[in-house]
């Protein structure tokens, strides 16, 4: 993990890390997200549940270790615990064994990591020791990695508002409207055309360099 790495990769690389070490049936990472959690990460394929299955911090057993920030270690029907939340989408709502730990960073609580078998499972001192230290390690790695994309995405609406408003100013000097036509032609084009306003944008700027002679 020292090397640069997206969000994606991290938990990814986590997930692994945990599955090869536990030799568990199942790893999934939550991240927190405003006033819950979202799933953003498993080693089995869950195509159309990733980013989409959400969780209070009121709901489930994940959310009871976020909210309480304690490990939570059940070896066999889990399913029954009365704080399980029953999903429908995810075949680890049949799994026995249930182990969980808070994912923290700057004092507090970023994300969970569960981790399940199929059938009942003694968690060892070893495994609890492990899942704790990787909880605790963790925690700063995807801090950075989230902050990584959330400046990345900012850049890309700086970038986008910087050529859409070139875009406008060369439409009110070309067309003689104001503004808001400006945008609003923008933005009309961006729909029939099926494109972004910055790529609507992108051609109305290089269009106007390459009719004044301009590199594009």
């Amino acid at each position: 993990m020292v090397r640069e790495m997206s969000l994606q990769e991290v938990l990814q690389g986590i997930v692994s890390l945990i599955v090869e070490f536990m030799e568990c049936d199942s790893c999934l990472v939550y991240l927190l997200d405003g006033n819950g959690l979202v799933l953003c990460a498993s080693n089995t394929p869950h195509p159309s549940t990733i980013g989409k299955i959400r969780l209070k911090l009121d709901e489930g057993l994940t959310g009871w270790v976020a909210r309480e920030r304690r490990l939570l270690a059940i070896p066999r029907e889990a399913y029954r615990d009365s704080r399980f939340k029953y999903f429908g989408d995810l075949p680890e709502d049949s799994y026995e064994a249930f182990l969980s730990v808070p994912v923290i960073a700057r004092n507090r609580v970023v994300g969970v990591i569960n981790v399940q078998h199929r059938d009942s499972h003694h968690h060892t001192r070893r495994e609890i020791q492990l899942i704790s230290m990787i909880g605790f390690l963790v925690g700063a790695e995807i801090e950075m990695a989230r902050l990584e994309v959330e400046n990345s995405q900012l850049s890309e609406r700086l970038e986008t508002r910087k050529i859409v408003e070139r875009a406008k100013g060369i439409l009110q000097r070309d067309l003689g409207v104001t503004e808001e036509e400006a945008y609003l032609t923008i933005q009309r084009q961006s729909r029939q055309r099926r494109k972004s306003k910055k790529e609507i944008s992108e051609a109305i700027v290089l269009g106007d360099d390459l009719r004044r002679g301009k590199q594009p």
